[in-house]
């Protein structure tokens, strides 16, 4: 009898390995049957009956996928890729932002708004014709961290005192929808709390199941510089600095990456990638 294959957490929790998870989240990125099924055999095989962890599924999969289907592989890596827009959380903010105006929204980030008790920094102010969204984003660097009840409780309290005042973006009007937005994921007690009271619309990385963070992000096609495999950390971190969040802005400002003092076959490399995208 085959003994199980257990995976250790992020959070340091041990649960029974779950392949239809691995093949989901293979398929979900772009990957054929024929490769999700090579993948999954493979995590078998190599890890027999001993304990692996998240990490090393990702890394297995991503390795087998980049040398197959290179593009697959960008997909499959973009959560990690959204974690590594850290630590501070503004590259996350207009990362969102981003989304919005992809979605023909107006959007500005870091905004001090006035409530009717107290002044909020809201994170994201999107607006169109039709509605004045308001947005908490919720960036977490490490996998395993979720946004709880208490960060629910918190932010519909803040949009409460924020749906109290008229605002002026094009023209005086009201705040239509408050979001909280997380590139990670929500306890079962704060999805729980969402769901009963309303007021405030949750989306994490798998939440809810259609319209979450990943189906946005891929629905827009905004991808982030973090999930390009032909830039190190440090020239990363280098456009990060500038401001620079998106592949969509070096494939349109290739100078950018002259001037972070790349030479011309690593800029080639750079914007071929971005093209696979």
């Amino acid at each position: 009898m085959t003994e199980p294959l257990y995976i250790i957490k992020a959070d340091g929790s041990r649960e029974l390995f779950d392949q239809n998870k691995l093949e989901t989240s293979l398929k979900r990125a772009g990957a054929s049957s024929l490769v999700v099924s090579k993948i999954t055999q493979h995590i078998k095989d190599h890890f027999g009956k001993n304990d692996i962890t998240t990490h090393q599924i990702y890394k297995h999969a991503f390795e087998l996928l980049d040398k197959d289907e290179k593009p697959i592989a960008i997909k499959y890596s973009l959560k990690r890729a959204i974690m590594e827009l850290g630590p501070t959380g503004f590259p996350f903010e207009d990362f969102v932002a981003e989304i919005f105006r992809q979605k023909g929204f107006k959007a500005e980030t870091g905004k001090i708004v006035r409530g009717f008790c107290v002044e909020h920094e809201i994170d994201v102010v999107a607006w169109n014709d039709e509605k004045l969204i308001m947005v908490e984003a919720k960036f977490h660097n490490e996998a395993g961290v979720r946004s709880d009840l208490k960060v629910a409780l918190y932010i519909k309290a803040r949009f409460d005192d924020l749906r109290k005042m008229k605002f002026k973006y094009d023209r005086e009007r009201d705040l239509d929808e408050g979001w909280l937005v997380t590139n990670t994921k929500f306890t079962s007690t704060a999805i729980e709390y969402g769901s009963c009271q309303g007021g405030i619309r949750m989306i994490g990385w798998n939440y809810p199941p259609i319209g979450n963070l990943h189906d946005m992000i891929l629905e827009s096609k905004l991808h982030p510089l973090t999930c390009l495999v032909s830039l190190n950390g440090r020239e990363k971190k280098a456009l990060l600095d500038k401001g620079v969040v998106l592949c969509k802005t070096i494939l349109d400002n290739p100078d950018i990456l002259e001037a972070i003092g790349l030479i011309q076959d690593k800029r080639t490399k750079v914007l071929d990638e971005i093209e696979t995208l």
